[in-house]
């Protein structure tokens, strides 16, 4: 029985990354002998140990063959017999199919069947073999490793077999929680644009994120978007929001904010009326598809409704302040109100020119939603009962206190 070290952690340790996680392959070992060492089985689909003392997981050696259409699961094969290379076969990227010894201070030889030192060095994103077909969850796996290794390019056979397995349809046939699990963590990555990127030259992107796909392409104002491309202007936003390290609802909000414009009647262009209310619809049919969690898909819908009426902000009076702040439900969820606010400033600077730009209208809007926040409800509610008020008109009587205390804080701010 032999251990090895494998994957992200060997890729990560010759490029002098830190280490997260550990993938361990055993080789020679059967079920059976690994229960008789104290490891725990875990695995379900196959066999999968946690360490005894360290609790990690160690892998025996397999082989996989896919079985139905597109991402629905392989027939896995594990016996003492399987080698390293074959393991290290069905790997997606060559870069990820590297072994090395399970004590990385001792002297040992890497163990590298498929040249994934050299693409290291050439800094390229290379499939294994051809069984990368198999499963067109790589794709988007090899997409999310573009927008994390920024400087690594596609090799050009392997964006040819992604091409050829969009037009088979492969791509079509991927389960939700796949594809939401390698957008999610794509978006968090260093360069979150690039994983679109290289969904759109493939095929894939049409397939999957068809809204986004046709942002490509639609002009807008010049004066407002240097520019121009709407599609080009949603990569920056959302590059935008990884530089500002924002959490992942508001990476998802830019990345969908303008969807409307996509479907903006050609005589309009480029002007885009009307495309935040089309942008809302479009996000919530794209989040009911790839089952969306509610958090993500509830900011992004209030960023791709009021984004255009936030940044206009600076010109509404108090009354028009406390009714954008109530449309946002801002009062009973200050904190996703502050990433609407983070999301609309990543939009204003996601232009070219404007990195650099300021972005007085999130200040303000906060400064209004702290001064609405510290109306005491209670007395206001009393005071308007003892006049003999009901219902309705007590709420009115509470948002009028509100819109008081904003333009209190608006001529206190100046």
């Amino acid at each position: 029985m032999k251990v090895y070290k494998v994957g992200g952690a060997v890729r990560d340790q010759l490029l002098g990354l830190p280490v997260n996680d550990t993938d361990w392959v055993v080789v020679g070992a059967t079920p059976e002998q690994m229960t008789a060492r104290g490891f725990v089985p875990v695995g379900r689909d196959f066999p999968v140990f946690l360490h005894p003392t360290t609790h990690e997981e160690y892998a025996l050696a397999r082989t996989e063959r896919k079985q139905g259409m597109g991402y629905r699961g392989f027939v896995v094969h594990t016996a003492a017999d399987v080698t390293l290379e074959e393991d290290l076969a069905r790997r997606d990227l060559t870069i990820n199919a590297i072994a090395g010894p399970a004590d990385w201070s001792q002297a040992g030889e890497l163990i590298d069947p498929f040249n994934g030192q050299q693409d290291l060095r050439d800094r390229v994103l290379r499939h294994v073999t051809d069984a990368f077909r198999e499963d067109p969850v790589r794709i988007l796996r090899l997409a999310r490793f573009a927008a994390r290794f920024t400087d690594f390019m596609v090799a050009p056979e392997t964006m040819e077999l992604m091409r050829e397995m969009v037009a088979a349809g492969e791509v079509d046939a991927l389960v939700p929680e796949r594809v939401w699990q390698e957008i999610s963590r794509g978006l968090m990555e260093a360069q979150p644009s690039r994983m679109f990127g290289i969904l759109r030259e493939c095929g894939a992107l049409a397939v999957l994120l068809p809204e986004l796909d046709r942002l490509w392409g639609v002009p807008q104002r010049a004066e407002y978007h240097p520019e121009v491309d709407t599609g080009v202007h949603a990569m920056l936003v959302l590059d935008m929001s990884a530089r500002l390290r924002t959490p992942l609802a508001v990476r998802f909000a830019c990345l969908c904010h303008d969807l409307g414009k996509g479907t903006t009647p050609a005589d309009m262009l480029p002007r885009h009326i009307g495309h935040e209310q089309r942008s809302a619809r479009l996000l919530l049919q794209l989040c009911e598809r790839w089952r969306v969690p509610n958090d993500c898909k509830e900011l992004a819908e209030v960023v791709a409704r009021e984004h255009g009426n936030i940044h206009r902000s600076g010109e509404l009076n108090p009354a028009a302040l406390l009714r954008l702040l109530e449309r946002c439900d801002a009062v009973r969820k200050p904190q996703r109100f502050e990433e609407a606010l983070q999301a609309c400033e990543c939009d204003a600077r996601g232009r070219l020119g404007f990195e650099e730009s300021a972005y007085p209208q999130r200040q303000r809007l906060a400064g209004a939603l702290q001064a609405a926040l510290a109306v005491e409800t209670a007395p206001v509610a009393q005071a308007a009962a003892q006049r003999g008020l009901k219902g309705k008109a007590i709420g009115d009587a509470v948002s009028k206190a509100r819109e008081q205390a904003i333009a209190d804080w608006l001529t206190h701010a100046g």
